[in-house]
């Protein structure tokens, strides 16, 4: 299942990125807690380059508190600042600005040696589509400032937005790069809903992620469908168990995939399956694919 969306815009938000690096100076990432490493774009490191980074955890409230631990402590060794939030409901958030003041302190220092005082901070907000970033500017600046919306691409051009006299954040669109190397990657942002269903086939995408579930949070699917995965199910013998538990039939008695498919996606996306992390920092070292379904 090879899942590939980069629409055009995107060149030209890189091409930006890049323009307008000089005139910021922390650059924040704003990832989904649920994927680590399928929601961080790789060419935002050679983007960036040397400037200071802030690792946003977002979705942290739909994610595994003690991964987002393990990740937080991954990001930091890295000497990457993180700050774990819920863009949504706003907790969190109100940490940001002394985040980004802290990863800045040397920096803000200097200011100070040369009189500029009252200068103000001056971030890019960065991120993949659909990962929350628009919601997250909007908490922070306590406005619309930046258009929000639950599908990918919402936001198409740079906006700066003032939070206060300390903190000016430039907002950029979502990025993503032009080819997933790793299958597993689309697959995760597939789950989370960073790329459209329309360009893929739902059922099969479900049936990875039942299986990924059924390794990494088995419980989740005994509490949410009343289904204990046995030993040598693939991903589509878990999907119709999960349908028939559910009484998703159409005529003859057979099973409706598509409709418990759907069920299972909009489940996960909505954290109605509970706080569930996909990704590990040991799946980096290792290489692994959790997630492969024959």
């Amino acid at each position: 299942m090879n899942i590939q969306w980069y629409p055009g815009h995107m060149t030209k938000t890189r091409r930006m990125i890049g323009e307008n690096l000089k005139y910021v100076d922390v650059v924040a990432e704003v990832i989904d807690a649920r994927i680590p490493i399928a929601s961080r774009n790789p060419d935002l490191d050679e983007l960036v380059g040397g400037k200071p980074r802030v690792v946003i955890l977002n979705r942290a409230d739909q994610a595994d508190p003690a991964a987002s631990k393990v990740w937080g402590a991954y990001f930091r060794a890295q000497g990457i600042s993180v700050l774990e939030c819920d863009a949504r409901s706003g907790a969190g958030v109100k940490q940001f600005s002394p985040v980004m003041r802290a990863a800045l302190k040397e920096q803000i220092a200097r200011w100070k040696e040369k009189g500029q005082v009252g200068r103000p901070v001056r971030a890019m907000v960065v991120g993949i589509p659909n990962v929350g970033k628009s919601t997250f500017i909007n908490k922070v600046a306590r406005k619309k400032s930046a258009k929000a919306g639950d599908r990918p691409g919402v936001t198409r051009g740079k906006q700066w937005i003032t939070v206060d006299q300390g903190l000016e954040l430039l907002d950029t669109p979502g990025i993503l790069w032009p080819k997933f190397e790793d299958e597993t990657i689309g697959l995760h942002l597939a789950f989370t809903g960073a790329v459209r269903d329309a360009i893929m086939d739902v059922e099969t995408l479900a049936c990875h992620l039942i299986q990924l579930l059924a390794q990494r949070k088995p419980e989740s699917l005994a509490a949410r469908f009343k289904l204990v995965p046995e030993e040598g199910m693939d991903g589509w013998a878990l999907l119709e168990a999960g349908a028939r538990k559910r009484g998703f039939l159409i005529s003859g008695g057979e099973v409706d995939l598509e409709r418990m498919a759907h069920i299972l996606l909009d489940e996960f996306r909505g954290g109605k399956m509970g706080r569930i992390t996909l990704e590990l920092p040991e799946d980096l070292e290792r290489g692994a694919d959790p997630s492969g379904v024959p």
